[in-house]
């Protein structure tokens, strides 16, 4: 399963085409600042399953701003990071994410795309800005890898 983890694309939805047709994905996770991007990606790729959850810049909204799902027998928590600070530090995401038994932690909010890399335990993965890079989860038998890919 390929799952393609987008964040911060703030309207610029060619790096969101770009990634998606050159990854052809199982999955897409949006992780805010735009949220309406993701929705109008969707309706773009109507068969394509998007989950998103909105950012700092997304307003009032009724969306759950964390959400856990499972993809692939992983447990993913994904949330944007402004309420965790993820600016200053991963720390309290980090915690959120092993109180919540989370296999997989993604988040956003910095633009600085963080390499998926392996926290005693714990998947991490900052996709960074759309507009420059996305992230690729591939899950296959039981097994995790990712990586951080810069757009062409």
């Amino acid at each position: 399963m390929k799952i393609l983890v987008l964040s911060d694309s703030h309207r610029s939805m060619a790096g969101i085409y770009s990634a998606i047709d050159t990854v052809q994905p199982d999955h897409v996770i949006h992780l805010g600042d735009l949220m309406e991007d993701a929705e109008y990606t969707a309706q773009v790729y109507p068969t394509l399953p998007i989950c998103m959850v909105p950012g700092n810049c997304d307003g009032w909204t009724n969306a759950d701003c964390v959400k856990q799902i499972k993809l692939g027998g992983q447990s993913i928590l994904l949330s944007h990071g402004h309420l965790w600070g993820v600016k200053s530090g991963y720390d309290q995401a980090l915690a959120q994410a092993r109180a919540a038994k989370a296999d997989i932690r993604l988040f956003g909010h910095t633009h600085q795309a963080l390499g998926c890399q392996m926290e005693d335990g714990l998947w991490v993965l900052n996709p960074g800005s759309s507009r420059s890079t996305y992230g690729l989860i591939t899950l296959e038998e039981g097994k995790v890898s990712c990586c951080v890919h810069h757009l062409a």
